[in-house]
């Protein structure tokens, strides 16, 4: 299993990284083991939920997540950015809000439009 990055701003950056790049070893790392990722079409519990769901079940797996932002305060970091397809065309903007627990990522509040 990979090393997660140590700061909760790289760490947020190395998680779309892993998503785009099909890394889940990074992405389970990154994770803690409690983690819920709650978006407008589904919550996933758990951290090995959530890594089969994006390597198995994702409808779209050519996609790739360019930020736009990321703020942080002490406690979360919030990254705004867009959803695209295999061609560039975009499919959504979000917002996930990033929240940490021990040195990794607890929880996830996605927001689409």
């Amino acid at each position: 299993m990979s090393d997660p990055p140590s700061g909760r701003v790289e760490q947020a950056r190395a998680y779309y990284r892993a998503i785009d790049g099909d890394d889940y070893d990074l992405l389970s790392a990154l994770l803690t083991p409690s983690f819920v990722h709650a978006r407008p079409d589904r919550t996933i519990e758990g951290r090995d939920r959530f890594v089969r769901f994006m390597r198995e079940k994702r409808p779209q797996t050519d996609t790739t997540h360019p930020v736009d932002g990321v703020y942080r305060d002490a406690d979360e970091v919030a990254v705004r950015g867009r959803l695209l397809d295999a061609d560039g065309g975009r499919i959504a903007g979000f917002v996930d809000v990033f929240s940490f627990e021990g040195g990794r990522i607890d929880h996830i509040d996605t927001y689409t439009r």
